[in-house]
């Protein structure tokens, strides 16, 4: 039996999918119009049942096989469901149907841009173009095609096009602050939100991301200011509380950054990241209790936390119990292996714990993750020097200054060095290198070594830079 359906109002939309669903389970065949089709699609769409949307269609192209809408929507789903070559042929059946229909172009663009086809993709876009009526969304997906291709001047450009069709489209507004970020163009971003508030001053993403600019230039009291705008404009602003938190804690205003985290919770779930938030602020406070808390929350809710794992460890570490530090630094060492704080605070817990062979190897790993590190040359070196390895603090003191030239701290620390090997001469001629890098740090050697302020010829050195 074969029973017609006409779409004529929104009941009858409803309709229409108890209809459908009945014939389907009848392994029947009804007629829908065209209206009826496309609501049933749409229906499992935003369901999120792709294949269930791929079967009205294949029934909608049966009955309207002239219809370029079903088959540039089964395009679509196939697109969806990872099967391309069907989704080309889908396009090239429209095409031949309505060649002037900009959504054809536009699919086989995102299928050309899914697959790194950049220069295809960027064809089809452009024909898209001079077909649509409405182009901003076309104009961001060229953004979003050379900002794979590494090119963010270009998608810039794009983007800023879009927002001139569409000022209200936040995608473009955040795509624009990541190229800006990618650049390093901070000031431009900041003149470019600033210039789009004076024509649209309720955009709370447009503060958001003026926000985020001048945080990164180190603003960070303009930045709360234009969090505080977001928000205002916005109060359920999650994202907004958070930086803020982040900019407060840059001002080490600890107590208030907590409190603007924990706002977050009222608009979302609490998540594993402002709980570690939370903890680093009261690790800062020396509230270890409230810090190792929060640590612990986070990463309950997730356990690949390693920042969380290691703020547990220094807490306990501040405590003074560093063989329990150790486990929890070794959680977050196991997750994020080539962390350099990770390793340097692991090496400190063994040389206070007397592993000295551990410490050792711990100091290694920090300086082959971050050879610029000054604080762990200098702590490895006296670890070896404390064991008598005169000779190999100083070896190490020559790599720390190989790394970082400009140190003045590590030539002040090998002249010590040296003069405990006997090496005076040497020794004299780095001193003379510390002076010429930074003459007010020179009491950095006698803190170390405090009876080489007898020694006269370091004195008369000295006093050659020392007005």
């Amino acid at each position: 039996m074969e029973e017609e359906f006409f779409f004529e109002s929104n009941e009858d939309a409803q309709r229409s999918i108890e209809r459908y669903e009945e014939m389907i389970r009848n392994k029947d065949q009804y007629f829908f119009d065209a209206g009826a089709f496309e609501y049933i699609v749409d229906f499992y769409i935003e369901k999120n049942d792709p294949v269930k949307a791929l079967q009205v269609v294949d029934y909608a192209v049966s009955q309207h096989p002239y219809a370029t809408v079903f088959l540039i929507k089964q395009a679509h789903l196939f697109i969806l469901t990872n099967h391309n070559e069907q989704a080309f042929i889908a396009l090239q059946k429209a095409e031949l149907l309505e060649p002037s229909e900009p959504d054809i172009y536009l699919l086989r663009g995102n299928i050309y841009q899914n697959t790194e086809r950049y220069s295809e993709a960027l064809e089809n876009y452009e024909k898209a173009l001079d077909l649509a009526e409405s182009t901003d969304e076309i104009l961001l997906q060229i953004a979003y095609v050379y900002q794979s291709m590494s090119d963010y001047e270009s998608a810039i450009t794009y983007i800023k096009l879009s927002l001139e069709q569409n000022m209200e489209n936040q995608d473009g507004l955040y795509e624009l602050a990541f190229c800006y970020d990618v650049l390093d163009k901070q000031e431009e971003s900041i003149k470019f939100y600033q210039q789009y508030i004076d024509t649209d001053p309720y955009s709370y993403a447009a503060w958001y991301n003026l926000g985020n600019s001048f945080h990164k230039l180190n603003l960070f009291e303009k930045a709360i200011d234009a969090y505080d705008y977001a928000i205002l404009i916005k109060e359920d602003f999650s994202s907004a509380y958070f930086n803020k938190g982040n900019a407060l804690v840059q001002l080490d205003k600890y107590d208030e950054a907590i409190e603007v985290y924990k706002h977050t919770f009222e608009y979302e779930q609490p998540n594993a990241d402002t709980y570690c938030a939370i903890g680093e602020c009261y690790e800062k406070l020396e509230k270890m209790d409230e810090a190792r808390s929060y640590y612990k929350k986070s990463v309950k809710m997730d356990p690949k936390m390693a920042d969380a794992w290691f703020g547990i460890g220094v807490t306990l570490n501040h405590e003074e119990r560093y063989f329990e530090s150790l486990h929890f630094y070794k959680k977050a060492i196991d997750l994020e292996g080539e962390n350099p704080d990770f390793w340097f605070a692991m090496a400190d817990a063994h040389y206070k714990l007397n592993q000295i062979e551990e410490s050792i190897a711990a100091y290694e790993k920090v300086l082959e993750y971050n050879p610029l590190d000054i604080e762990a040359w200098l702590d490895f070196s006296t670890v070896l020097y404390e064991q008598g390895k005169l000779l190999e603090a100083s070896e190490t003191m020559a790599e720390a200054i190989k790394n970082n030239p400009e140190a003045a701290e590590l030539y002040y620390r090998m002249v010590a060095y040296l003069f405990a090997l006997g090496n005076y001469a040497d020794a004299l001629g780095y001193l003379e290198t510390a002076l010429t890098t930074d003459p007010d740090k020179h009491y950095i050697l006698f803190e170390y070594l405090p009876q080489l302020q007898d020694n006269s010829a370091i004195i008369n050195v000295i006093n050659r830079y020392i007005r």
